[in-house]
């Protein structure tokens, strides 16, 4: 239980997935113009990867593994099917957010309509493709393992897009240089947020 818990605070802070390893950047600068559109586009990310990287975990326990097959008898022993792994698991990825867009659109035709074009684009975000990637790399060994990973990503991307809008929405009430302003300013303040992040790397889990 311990090292579930230090995984997950890990996976939050210290492995954040947009200040670590700059995943998820795209969606993550265009979305974070306002607080409550944040909010959105982060708990369908944490949806997403709460989903898609337990099962492709166990399609890759299962079925992509060399000898994973072996399940199915001795014949299948020796298949690998590792070359599959991108395919499976983009495939995931994308069935999930379809499902994800379309509950959207009907419950919060609002909220679909402010993510726009980004919602869909969930499909392609590094963020999600990244977290199952790392999964496979660092070969979780329970299903418990791969889940307290994908929902600690999760809220870490949460919580990233949901400060830097919040600090975006207060900037708008500043006197940024022109020079600055949009982008230029939002480049600066994600790189702050950046070092403070790096604070974490002394937590010892």
């Amino acid at each position: 239980m311990q090292d579930l818990v230090s995984l997950f605070v890990k996976s939050i802070f210290v492995d954040n997935m947009v200040f670590a390893y700059f995943l998820g950047m795209c969606s993550y600068l265009a979305v974070s113009k306002n607080v409550k559109t944040a909010i959105g586009l982060g708990i369908a990310v944490i949806f997403v990867l709460g989903v898609t990287l337990p099962v492709n975990f166990l399609l890759n326990k299962y079925v992509l593994t060399p000898a994973a097959l072996s399940w199915l008898g001795p014949d299948f022993a020796g298949l690998d099917l590792s070359f599959l792994s991108f395919i499976i698991f983009i495939a995931v990825i994308a069935s999930i957010v379809q499902l994800v867009e379309m509950i959207v659109e009907k419950y919060s035709p609002s909220l679909y309509a402010s993510l726009g074009i980004f919602l869909p684009l969930i499909a392609v975000n590094c963020a999600i493709l990244g977290g199952s990637l790392f999964m496979q790399e660092r070969g979780y060994e329970t299903l418990a393992e791969a889940t307290t990973f994908a929902l600690g990503s999760g809220i870490g991307w949460f919580l990233a897009i949901v400060a830097l809008a919040a600090i975006r929405e207060k900037l708008a009430y500043s006197q940024v240089p022109a020079p600055l302003r949009g982008l230029g300013i939002t480049f600066i303040v994600v790189g702050l947020m950046g070092i403070a992040f790096m604070s974490f790397m002394g937590i010892k889990l």
